[in-house]
């Protein structure tokens, strides 16, 4: 009856032991084998977040934080990690996620509440997800009415943010003037249906970092891209 328990228990430890070796493995991320400028994106969902770790001890050069949603919500942990992420050495920028069928006026003034010119490093940047189940000529309708207001307000072009599926299926040749984030969590580069340049890629949803305690967005420059393309101008 020893011996059989020992087995068992023998089994269990080795195969706690073999998921924590497959578990650091995942932890090996882009940041660690190459030499590109890398950074985050953040929300509410990443909880509370240790930024004196996060700028001591980790790769990544600017963090870019969710400030709002639609026409009304505004993420509880923006004003907090603005602050510290500021403190603690990242260029940061903000994000407004867009809601195709809420008013535009109102979306703008939303994101303008929160995303203040003056603690801005990094341009303006559009989460772009969802039609809201609209037809793309109306969706792209809305949303370029909704770009043109943000540029006009910051007077310069915003970040643009979205998948490769999403832009192959509604965007592809109708956004050329502007520098995108483009998100696609494999090992291979997105590859965008008009073959176009893009700015970023965001090659991961679960990064690990020291000081947030869950998995992280993490993303990184292209090529000959640099983080000067996506300085904030102040007037």
């Amino acid at each position: 009856m020893k011996r059989h328990i020992t087995f068992i228990f023998t089994v269990i430890f080795l195969s706690l032991q073999y998921s924590a070796a497959q578990d650091n493995t995942s932890y090996i991320q882009c940041e660690d084998t190459c030499s590109h400028i890398h950074g985050i994106d953040l929300s509410h969902y990443q909880g509370e977040v240790f930024w004196e770790n996060v700028g001591a001890n980790s790769k990544m050069a600017y963090v870019y934080l969710k400030a709002t949603e639609g026409s009304t919500h505004i993420d509880k942990t923006y004003e907090r990690n603005i602050e510290l992420a500021h403190r603690y050495g990242l260029k940061v920028g903000s994000y407004h996620f867009f809601r195709p069928k809420t008013d535009l006026v109102k979306q703008l003034e939303n994101f303008m509440s929160q995303c203040r010119p003056g603690d801005q490093d990094l341009i303006p940047m559009i989460d772009i997800e969802s039609t809201g189940g609209l037809g793309t000529d109306e969706f792209c309708d809305s949303l370029f009415k909704f770009i043109g207001l943000v540029e006009k307000a910051y007077r310069q072009k915003p970040l643009l943010y979205t998948y490769t599926n999403f832009y192959n299926k509604h965007l592809k040749g109708k956004i050329d003037d502007y520098k995108l984030m483009i998100a696609q969590y494999s090992d291979e580069e997105p590859q965008l249906a008009d073959d176009r340049d893009y700015t970023m890629w965001q090659y991961t949803a679960k990064g690990r970092i020291n000081g947030i305690n869950t998995y992280v967005d993490k993303s990184r420059f292209m090529g000959r891209h640099s983080m000067r393309e996506i300085r904030f101008k102040h007037f």
